[in-house]
């Protein structure tokens, strides 16, 4: 009997798989979230839409755009928000590809960008990092052709930690056509420490084929209400929204991202102590042998190779990401989480000396 097919290009793609499930909330430092609860307010706004739920979202994220018009001084037509970034990429992606584009972005890097792109029917070039988990630069201009539509810069990049510099993306920008829509994904930004490191929003200013991804799930804590957004020149967030499902964002969330916009100091102080414990985490692993890469996110990378999946299931009942045959990232959780992953990592080493 003949089935339904659905269509070809979903032939290679896999299924995202999430992080592994814990122990508990506190054990999980598999998806990079937030270990803080929601910030000041948040319950309170969201609480509020409760009652309201037999009624549709507001469709135009009115107040949401407002909010993020106030918090970076652009007009509102430069905003187009869905659920997650994640969804704003493959909305982005889905304006401004065909069969027969071209994107390109490094690998290994964020693993919903081949779902994302090869969607499209477009064609997917990966410009492999660093030695030293870096992007590549030049090698991405060099690989940048005739057919080349869109490319991806993740930085701080997800899995590996590295932030692009300042310096290298100016210079990127400088070699590629104006009509190459550079995208900055800065899900991890408000993480960012190092002087050098490019700012997506800066270089907006000055080149109008620069798009910037931001989330509400990361420093914002509120990975389980799904709210991200593009800043772009007004023609490419109007495409943005214009290929995301209306009524995308519910007016729960929107309330909650209005109050976390509301929530500075707080929203600052919860950052710093993340960064602190992951500056404490990459030292104490470096003291304990490992090759950890510079990181600028709430995560840290394990070059661990062939041994990846190895070493996640020794961290039982932590969980952790695995990449099978490349390495595995750890979430800045807990200290007292964050502790026992040292203390098992430390133990990993030893036994293999």
């Amino acid at each position: 009997m003949t089935t339904p097919r659905a269509r070809q290009a979903l032939d290679g793609i896999p299924v995202y798989r999430p992080g592994k499930a814990a122990l508990s909330d506190d054990h999980k430092l598999s998806s990079n979230e937030n270990p803080f609860p929601p910030l000041p307010g948040v319950m309170e706004r969201a609480a509020a839409e409760l009652g309201r739920m037999n009624r549709y979202p507001d469709a135009g994220m009115t107040d949401l755009y407002e909010a993020l018009s106030a918090r970076f001084g652009l007009p509102v037509d430069h905003f187009a928000a869905g659920t997650g970034s994640v969804a704003v990429l493959f909305a982005l992606l889905s304006a401004h590809l065909e069969p027969g584009d071209e994107i390109v972005y490094a690998w290994r890097s964020f693993e919903a960008y081949p779902i994302a792109a090869d969607l499209t029917g477009a064609t997917t070039v990966r410009v492999p990092l660093r030695p030293d988990a870096t992007h590549d630069l030049d090698a991405m201009a060099a690989a940048v052709t005739e057919r080349t539509k869109v490319v991806l810069v993740c930085t701080p990049n997800n899995p590996t930690g590295p932030v692009v510099t300042a310096e290298a993306l100016t210079g990127f920008l400088a070699s590629v056509r104006d009509d190459v829509l550079v995208v900055v994904d800065e899900a991890y930004v408000e993480f960012v420490r190092d002087p050098l490191a490019a700012s997506g929003l800066a270089l907006l200013a000055e080149h109008p084929n620069v798009v910037v991804l931001r989330t509400f799930s990361k420093a914002y804590g509120l990975a389980g209400l799904r709210v991200g957004y593009a800043i772009a020149r007004p023609e490419v967030a109007v495409a943005i929204r214009k290929a995301t499902p209306p009524f995308a964002v519910t007016d729960l969330s929107q309330a909650a991202a209005v109050a976390s916009l509301q929530s500075h100091d707080e929203l600052d102080r919860r950052v710093d102590a993340i960064v602190e414990a992951r500056v404490a985490m990459v030292d104490a692993l470096r003291a304990q042998g490992w090759d950890v890469p510079d990181t600028e996110a709430n995560f840290v990378w394990l070059p661990l190779g062939d041994d990846a999946l190895d070493f996640a299931a020794a961290c039982d009942p932590v969980s952790v990401r695995p990449f099978a045959g490349e390495g595995v990232r750890v979430s800045i959780g807990s200290p007292e989480v964050n502790a026992q992953l040292l203390s098992i990592a430390g133990a990993w080493r030893s036994a293999r000396r």
